[in-house]
């Protein structure tokens, strides 16, 4: 009997790794047509004017502060320590089956939409884990989206797309033991003043430009139901040091009206409050990015609070890498169950 082959893709945004205009320029031209194109109707002449200034503010941005995106590097740690932990569970991944652990991405090579077709050819199965806890048509809808294409109908027999990370229990626990092990001896948990924290995670569109509820799905109320989940996980763990925890999305401007607790208001209201100190914890993404560990993060130094504390996202944490292989190893069962299901109702010879 023939072994089959099944992939197991981790995929998620992507940026660019050398900072060049060269590099930007597609990145950025993607962005416009995968993500924006959804709430705006961009012409297409205008597509690359938007993106060419995009790249050349990013460019110029970014080599001024120094900074480098580690998105990609930080994916591909993940990606490696997803294949060390299946291999270690190989007696409980389905029999017959040969498993291969790829990286991919939306915005920058290796393209997803490109590997997906070489992937329908040369594997029976496939797995795809998007790298972000929140569901939306920005996010793991991208990939839904890839993945019809790709498949059409087959896909229902061939395609496991990931999806309500945001939701599991197990991820919250890792998430709070990740907060609290990162202020361990500091300043922080010995202070005895007013403390707030702020849970950064991806804002989304409420309404659009005409007032009405944005016709493709964008996750808000997952991203709220999320929030409260972990605020009252951190507010009842015994470690906690938090006066409060507000909610700091990231904004985009284009399409209307976006979720209203941002980074700068949770900043300026623990400011009235009073807190001596605040910390952010990006709890919205698996993987610190240009949006976390630069634009967030300068938020939280340019306000001037007497102490203050960015607490990385959880990357690629032993807790966090175990619990997303026992996902993972959920999924290829079901998987190999769905296909022989399949098998079982062709005629036979």
């Amino acid at each position: 009997m023939r072994r089959k082959r099944y992939a197991v893709v981790v995929v998620t945004y992507g940026e660019v790794e050398k900072l060049t205009l060269r590099n930007l320029w597609p990145s950025s031209r993607r962005i416009l047509k995968v993500i924006t194109s959804q709430i705006v109707k961009v012409p297409r002449f205008l597509v690359y004017l938007i993106a060419d200034y995009r790249s050349i503010k990013h460019f110029i941005n970014w080599r001024l502060s120094g900074y480098r995106s580690s998105l990609q590097a930080i994916n591909r740690r993940q990606t490696a320590q997803l294949r060390q932990s299946l291999s270690t569970q190989a007696p409980e991944l389905p029999e017959d089956v040969d498993i291969d652990v790829l990286d991919a991405y939306y915005f920058v090579p290796p393209y997803l939409e490109d590997m997906l077709a070489g992937l329908k050819r040369e594997y029976d199965g496939i797995v795809v884990v998007p790298m972000i806890p929140v569901e939306s048509a920005f996010s793991c809808g991208v990939a839904c989206r890839m993945v019809e294409d790709a498949y059409g109908d087959t896909r229902y027999g061939k395609v496991r797309l990931m999806n309500r990370f945001w939701s599991d229990d197990a991820l919250h626990r890792i998430y709070v033991d990740h907060l609290f092990s990162k202020l361990e001896g500091s300043s922080f948990m010995e202070s005895r003043k007013k403390l707030g924290l702020v849970l950064v995670i991806h804002g989304t569109l409420v309404r659009d430009r005409a007032g009405n509820p944005p016709k493709v799905f964008t996750g808000l109320d997952e991203t709220g139901r999320f929030f409260e989940m972990m605020k009252r996980r951190i507010m009842e763990d015994p470690r906690n040091v938090f006066t409060d925890i507000r909610q700091g999305c990231m904004n985009h401007t284009a399409g209307g009206e976006w979720t209203s607790e941002t980074v700068e208001k949770a900043l300026e209201e623990f400011r009235r409050e009073g807190c001596r100190g605040v910390v952010m914890f990006p709890y919205g993404f698996f993987a610190d990015n240009s949006e976390t560990e630069y634009q967030a993060r300068e938020l939280l130094e340019s306000a001037g609070f007497p102490l203050s504390r960015y607490v990385p996202c959880i990357n690629d944490s032993p807790a966090f890498a175990g619990w997303l292989a026992g996902k993972v190893l959920r999924e290829l069962n079901q998987l190999s169950s769905i296909q022989k299901a399949y098998e079982s109702l062709e005629p036979k010879p």
